[in-house]
């Protein structure tokens, strides 16, 4: 999925308005205007459609984090990725809702998109390790809807 399908999918999933997407990258780290925001929210066929770099996608998604679960001003910042992949906007979602592999199954399970553990665990494995499977854009979809269904 683009950074402007996940930006979307995740602002209908929290009922955020337009400014609050600026505010979630400035929770994250970053500095970004409403109307910057308001033009990575457009359509893409839409005039004045902007796409979404993966630095402010990744501070975002960071401010997501911090906006469901705080933060801890004991540990430092984490380090930003240089590239945003499905993988990392599926574990980021799972660390900010605070999902465990049960609770993804069960909600995959009740939408009608059936995966076994094992494909499951190899999503968040680490890009080198043997096991580890790309997310695919249809099943971060899923999961977007399910989490909006729950």
């Amino acid at each position: 999925m683009t950074n402007n399908d996940v930006l979307r999918s995740v602002r209908f999933l929290l009922g955020l308005n337009d400014g609050a997407i600026a505010d979630l990258v400035r929770l994250g780290g970053g500095t970004v205007s409403p109307l910057q925001a308001i033009a990575w929210l457009r359509p893409d066929d839409e005039p004045g459609f902007a796409p979404c770099p993966d630095l402010e996608m990744a501070q975002f998604l960071e401010g997501v984090v911090v906006h469901k679960r705080g933060k801890d001003p004991s540990r430092p910042a984490r380090a930003l990725p240089a590239r945003i992949t499905n993988n990392l906007v599926l574990k980021t979602l799972r660390v900010a809702f605070a999902l465990k592999e049960d609770d993804l199954l069960t909600m995959l399970h009740a939408s009608g998109f059936e995966v076994s553990r094992g494909e499951l665990s190899a999503l968040f494995r680490a890009p080198d390790h043997r096991n580890y499977r790309p997310c695919g854009d249809q099943f971060l979809r899923n999961v977007l809807k399910s989490l909006g269904e729950r």
